[in-house]
């Protein structure tokens, strides 16, 4: 199974953080995730980064830094994750992939089932 790379944006608005739960037809379904996808051959992350989130989400981002990665794999998917901390520029949020979305307070994590890799991550913020 090849390994590909995805990107993630965390996205932080006045101290809150954007998070989104996956479409229930897709792997890990109903989990929430830090929005992103897949990087395209010949992209880089931050392009990648913000052609995926303006087809998910329909807003622009500003890319500040990376903050990590995260190797996944399981029995269907084998993945590097890069997370990026992003803010917030504008535009209204559309949801064209996800079943839900929330800004949340680090404190509220904990109340939201991630999928793996972004469970991870979240120690670092």
């Amino acid at each position: 199974m090849d390994k590909f790379d995805v990107v993630a944006a965390i996205i932080i608005k006045d101290d809150k953080f954007f998070i989104a739960q996956r479409n229930r037809n897709k792997h890990m379904g109903l989990s929430w995730e830090f929005p992103g996808g897949k990087v395209e051959k010949g992209e880089t992350f931050e392009i990648a980064l913000k052609r995926e989130i303006k087809e998910e989400l329909n807003i622009d981002i500003d890319i500040k830094n990376k903050l990590g990665e995260e190797n996944y794999h399981d029995e269907k998917i084998n993945l590097k994750l890069h997370y990026f901390i992003c803010s917030y520029i504008g535009g209204d949020i559309y949801l064209n992939e996800h079943e839900d979305s929330a800004w949340v307070e680090k404190s509220d994590f904990k109340n939201y089932n991630f999928a793996e890799g972004d469970s991870d991550i979240i120690n670092l913020l």
